[in-house]
């Protein structure tokens, strides 16, 4: 099948050889492991553990009432240290449970599969145990699973799309799950059509990772789904071709209107490490408590996809691949062109966190800001069809009316436009602060 994709995006430098080629390895444990009670959509979990608390892995330590929400699992066994606001790498602080890991395996109770047929399981079963597990998406967003499993009733869905796509550049984590872990993956993608309902489902793969899409396709062969159609589709190496709503048009030539779903145009999309959260959750009981991460980065000495204990300190990861070489310019969370730069190293890993990035004082010079010259650069590249520069405009003369007019809130914050400027407009942070104080005054 010919390589489909979508209007717009930009063809990037990826970087991903620093890390293509390095296996999954599991990360030691640190003195502490720090879990914020807001790493996922929705409202913060309230924790049902106390200092001096002993825990064991995979036990229920917060949970909410609330709809949105996902409940939190201890990724170790140990002792509540305490329970007190601490750096957050995407918030900037919350309230985290701290716990003293005493080093012991009960982990173990994991490693097996207690559950080899899933075919008595019907939809709310399935959906109650991702809810139960604390699975959110692992894509970035960390939306809670179990709500984007159980679309509006007046919602027909009829495809279902596992994001493989993986286009931030020098990530490698979701290829080496890929190639790694490719049947749990299947079975999971599998589970999320059954619980949806729905028998149509495609996996979608950037055409610069052969290796995974080669994993994939062994792996679907050898499964066989009975009564379900999935299979490999093939996208044109692009950024941000994993966004979802890029996704969608490049496969199936839908487009989600604004402030708008998936849902609306009658598809669900799930990441592939969701995939396997869902599959480890199902066949093995399994709690989210832990995710595959890239660290990478001209400033680290040793790239590695790394297997890392939510609550994880960066600075531990960072120590773990042999620290920092030269001077450090910027830490970022996630990758460059969505991630989101850090003022500090003892910030732990989140369920949303894909990736650590650490760039040397060369890599993250900023260049001068000159005047716009209405190349219209960023217009051709804006994958929504927006034109950045006059956003942007009315957003630095504090204009929110016209920026609305605009469509700023369209903005998907990819990047696009800030990469292309000749002139190094600050783009995408002028659209934010637009979009922010738009979202103020509603």
């Amino acid at each position: 099948m010919l390589s489909k994709t979508f209007k717009g995006g930009v063809h990037l430098k990826y970087y991903k050889e620093l890390t293509e080629n390095k296996p999954i390895r599991r990360v030691s444990l640190p003195q502490e492991i720090i879990i914020p009670l807001l790493q996922h959509a929705g409202a913060a979990c309230v924790p049902i553990v106390k200092p001096g608390d002993l825990v064991e892995t995979g036990m229920l330590i917060a949970e909410s009432e609330k709809l949105i929400s996902a409940p939190i699992h201890s990724p170790v066994s140990g002792k509540i240290k305490a329970i007190k606001k601490t750096c957050h790498p995407i918030i900037g602080a919350c309230n985290s449970v701290v716990i003293i890991p005493d080093g012991k395996n009960e982990a173990e109770k994991f490693l097996k599969p207690i559950c080899q047929d899933t075919d008595g399981l019907n939809s709310s079963e399935i959906i109650a145990i991702v809810h139960r597990c604390g699975i959110v998406g692992l894509g970035g967003a960390a939306f809670p699973t179990h709500i984007k499993l159980s679309p509006p009733k007046d919602k027909h869905i009829d495809t279902f799309i596992l994001n493989g796509a993986e286009c931030e550049p020098f990530l490698t984590c979701d290829d080496r799950m890929m190639q790694e872990r490719p049947e749990g993956i299947i079975k999971g993608a599998l589970l999320i059509m059954k619980a949806v309902k729905i028998t149509s489902g495609i996996i979608a793969i950037e055409d610069n990772k052969p290796r995974a899409i080669s994993a994939m396709q062994s792996a679907l062969d050898m499964i066989h789904p009975s009564g379900q159609a999935i299979r490999i589709v093939t996208l044109r190496t692009k950024y941000p071709q994993g966004g979802e709503k890029q996704l969608i048009k490049a496969i199936l030539g839908r487009e989600v209107p604004p402030l708008k779903l998936p849902f609306d145009v009658g598809c669900i999309v799930e990441n592939v490490q969701t995939a396997y959260a869902i599959y480890e959750a199902v066949y093995c009981n399994k709690p989210l408590y832990e995710r595959a991460i890239t660290v990478t980065g001209d400033a680290i000495e040793e790239p590695a996809n790394l297997l890392v204990k939510i609550g994880t300190p960066v600075s531990h990861i960072v120590k773990n691949c042999g620290g920092i070489k030269g001077k450090l310019g910027k830490l970022i969370i996630g990758g460059p062109m969505m991630g989101i730069a850090q003022y500090a190293t003892d910030v732990p890993v989140v369920k949303a966190v894909s990736g650590i990035l650490a760039l040397s004082k060369e890599s993250a010079r900023i260049d001068t800001q000159e005047y716009c010259i209405r190349c219209g650069k960023c217009k051709e590249s804006c994958p929504v069809n927006l034109i950045p520069t006059d956003i942007a405009k009315a957003a630095e003369c504090s204009h929110f009316d016209i920026a609305t007019t605009l469509n700023a809130t369209d903005c998907i914050e990819c990047g696009c436009c800030s990469y292309v400027c000749p002139s190094h407009i600050p783009l995408v942070q002028l659209i934010k602060h637009a979009k922010r104080s738009i979202a103020c005054q509603i």
